[in-house]
């Protein structure tokens, strides 16, 4: 036991890039919480750092596909997929007013600048302000020929509305004049729309393109963004307005400087990405993904500075010799060598406690700051032959750590190789008894199809690299056969063979 060796933590290297201030800013970001949701007639809402629901919603007749909250924070208004809209406290349960004039599935709802009215868009082409006092429609647009997806409202004038469709308009609304006011042609199908604070500027995406729009000249192209490589879904403005954020099918969030409008800073994601939202302050970024994962990532708070220095205090030596004494030629200095303590998942490792070690190393503390640590107990365990034993006979709270943390890690190639194994090896053990816990049966089917597509991703990059060598190959087969070829006396090539 004396001869113990502390497992070596291996370093993970990534990929570097060009250090900047929004680069520092955005990286702040801790790893994220992932929520597991689906599609459903209920709205939940997650506490800041709440793994469940505080509060649900769900007196929905069919889904419910968008919801918004109040400036004030104290009411809701949401959505589904029957066409109706319910207005929510958010102190209760019951829907406090029902709003019934579509015929189809709602899409956006939006409050008025003034709190007391309610803007909405759906696929029966219409656009309907309503009262919220009398829960009555107080007008109706008809002017989009196809499904109305994205709309806001204007935070300063109470009358002013942008609605965007796939009619590939996106439309500003005035309810003084019962019609639009303003019309601009996307190009692509409108997937969302962004007023700027000031209202000034209208930014609208669609397709591949985000187009920002100056409102004060009636609508004038300023800029058209192609960053993406895929539609781009959902939009989301900073709370400085100094950066404006996009969300696309391609799995990444491009984050823009607004005076410039390029692009300063990128996010990658395991899925294709439908929503995305910052919190007040920027304290999160929340972003919702095709593969029914909520991701919540939050920012690192800034470290205090001790106002006061601490005072060094002076060394043993000091008092021996005197503070000012200088070392003689003939001086020896003797070091005493200082004793490494094991950390405590070595120390479990050194007593043949496997199960306490993994335990140890899955607690947010270590899984979520320091991942590369877990990992590599991981594979040291796997190395060891012991790791089905330590991932065996545990209970559904435990289990749950352990996909939590695969399901947030196993997207990332650095970890891949590692938890892919981690992952078989769990899906071996706990397949017989899928069935048993809702919550446990969403994580697993999570880990099974990330399982699933990493392996597809590994055999399309050894498929890639085959092509590759063969065209490595040809490529050097044709440079050894010019360099075997010169010219004779007669003016004639001539083919020397070279026999092996």
């Amino acid at each position: 036991m004396a001869g113990y060796k502390p497992v070596a933590i291996q370093v993970y290297p990534v990929l570097g890039e060009k250090i900047t201030q929004d680069t520092l800013y955005w990286n702040n970001y801790k790893p994220p919480y992932n929520y597991a949701v689906t599609a459903s007639s209920r709205i939940h809402i997650y506490g800041r750092y709440s793994q469940e629901p505080i509060k649900t919603f769900s007196r929905f007749k069919d889904t419910a596909y968008c919801a918004t909250f109040r400036q004030d924070g104290r009411l809701l208004v949401a959505g589904s997929e029957d066409g109706g809209i319910q207005l929510f406290d958010i102190s209760g349960r019951a829907p406090l007013r029902q709003f019934e004039g579509h015929t189809k599935a709602v899409h956006t709802v939006d409050f008025t600048a003034d709190k007391y009215h309610v803007v909405s868009g759906a696929d029966d082409y219409t656009v309907k302000l309503w009262d919220i006092p009398n829960s009555k429609e107080i007008l109706t647009f008809k002017e989009h020929s196809d499904y109305v997806r994205c709309g806001c409202a204007s935070k300063l004038n109470p009358d002013l509305f942008v609605t965007g469709s796939y009619d590939h308009t996106v439309k500003m609304f005035d309810a003084r004049t019962n019609q639009s006011v303003i019309s601009v042609e996307h190009g692509q199908p409108v997937e969302s729309v962004l007023l700027f604070p000031s209202g000034g500027l209208l930014v609208s995406a669609g397709g591949r393109y985000v187009k920002v729009w100056d409102m004060l000249k009636g609508g004038q192209l300023l800029v058209s963004l192609k960053n993406h490589h895929k539609t781009v879904t959902c939009l989301c403005l900073s709370s400085s307005g100094q950066r404006l954020l996009s969300g696309s099918l391609d799995r990444k969030v491009k984050v823009y400087s607004t005076s410039s409008y390029k692009v300063v800073h990128s996010f990658d994601y395991a899925a294709s990405i439908l929503s995305l939202a910052l919190a007040h302050e920027d304290e999160a970024i929340v972003v919702g993904m095709t593969n029914g994962i909520l991701s919540v990532k939050h920012r690192k708070s800034e470290p205090k500075k001790d106002s006061l220095a601490r005072r060094r205090r002076p060394a043993y030596r000091t008092f021996i010799k005197g503070k000012n004494y200088m070392k003689q030629q003939d001086d020896i200095l003797i070091n005493r060598p200082s004793k490494k303590h094991l950390e405590l998942y070595d120390r479990d490792l050194k007593n043949f406690r496997i199960s306490k070690a993994l335990d140890r190393v899955l607690e947010p503390s270590c899984a979520i700051k320091t991942p590369e640590i877990t990992v590599s107990i991981i594979k040291e365990l796997n190395r060891r032959g012991v790791l089905a034993n330590a991932l065996a006979g545990r209970d559904e709270k435990e289990i749950s750590h352990v996909l939590n943390f695969l399901i947030r890690n196993l997207p990332q190639p650095r970890f891949a190789p590692v938890l892919i194994n981690a992952a078989e090896i769990i899906i071996d053990i706990y397949l017989p008894v899928i069935g048993q816990s809702p919550v446990v049966d969403k994580k697993f089917l999570l880990l099974q199809g990330l399982v699933e597509k990493e392996i597809d991703y590994q055999r399309e990059l050894l498929e890639t690299l085959g092509m590759m060598d063969m065209l490595f190959a040809t490529m050097t087969r044709k440079e050894s056969t010019s360099l075997l070829q010169h010219n004779t006396s007669d003016g004639f090539l001539e083919n020397k063979k070279v026999e092996s």
